[in-house]
């Protein structure tokens, strides 16, 4: 089951159609395509999809309906956001921590993250119909974020939070101890031939660098480029200099 297309963006009363195109490009990168426009007034059509791009399918699928209670009707819970505090909005939680509770609903039914217009938001009688209410952390001097905004950092976490985002596993396997103690020796080698270093340094020289390389993971094929540079820096050094005339 594709859990993310349970879940429906609504926008109240959206203002701007550069605003509504840019949440459906927000919500095809997030894997989102459930979209509700609700009392809608005229928007401009043309910007509205220059700023959809390739996401245009989802505006042109997006349900437009008068009032909030239609858009909602379907929908088990529905999660309002919210950057204004004051009555009844004290009890709010972030995005990331509301996310498993999101996609857990969303297993069972329909779930709604309700946005309000870009001028001046969600009012009380709109976040009344709401069962939990989402405020994304922002500094107290500027809290409002851009509508397309708002809605990809909510999506961005109901997609992370999900296990759909598979990284693309490491080509080259880790390099065993055995293969990294090799360029180690390559390396104090090639630095005692360039005067790097001294014998009498070497050890404790060696130990630092060994603390630099364990800070991240080496590949197989990480170390065959470091052990190249050590091959190739010690070939150098041993190559004749030409002196200038006089």
């Amino acid at each position: 089951m594709n859990v993310l297309a349970n879940i429906r963006i609504v926008l109240a009363r959206p203002i701007y159609g550069g605003n509504i195109g840019a949440v459906c490009r927000a919500m095809a990168n997030m894997g989102l395509s459930d979209l509700a426009l609700a009392g809608a007034g005229a928007f401009d059509q043309v910007e509205a999809r220059k700023m959809a791009c390739w996401a245009t399918a989802i505006l042109e699928g997006s349900r437009r309906v008068a009032t909030l209670a239609e858009a909602l009707g379907d929908c088990a819970l529905v999660f309002g956001t919210t950057a204004r505090l004051g009555l009844y909005r004290q009890h709010t939680r972030t995005p990331r921590e509301w996310a498993a509770t999101i996609l857990a609903a969303a297993q069972a039914g329909r779930v709604a993250l309700l946005f309000g217009p870009e001028d001046d938001g969600l009012s009380n009688e709109e976040l009344a119909q709401c069962h939990h209410l989402v405020r994304i952390p922002s500094t107290p001097e500027y809290p409002s974020l851009n509508l397309a905004q708002a809605v990809m950092i909510c999506a961005y976490e109901l997609y992370a939070a999900s296990g759909a985002f598979e990284p693309l596993p490491e080509k080259s396997p880790l390099a065993e101890s055995r293969m990294k103690e090799r360029l180690f020796a390559m390396w104090e080698e090639m630095l005692l031939e360039i005067g790097f270093m001294q014998p009498d340094k070497a050890q404790h020289m060696m130990l630092g660098l060994r603390r630099i390389f364990a800070r991240g993971a080496l590949s197989e094929d990480d170390v065959r480029i470091l052990m190249g540079i050590a091959r190739q820096t010690r070939w150098y050094a041993h190559q004749p200099r030409s002196r200038p005339p006089g």
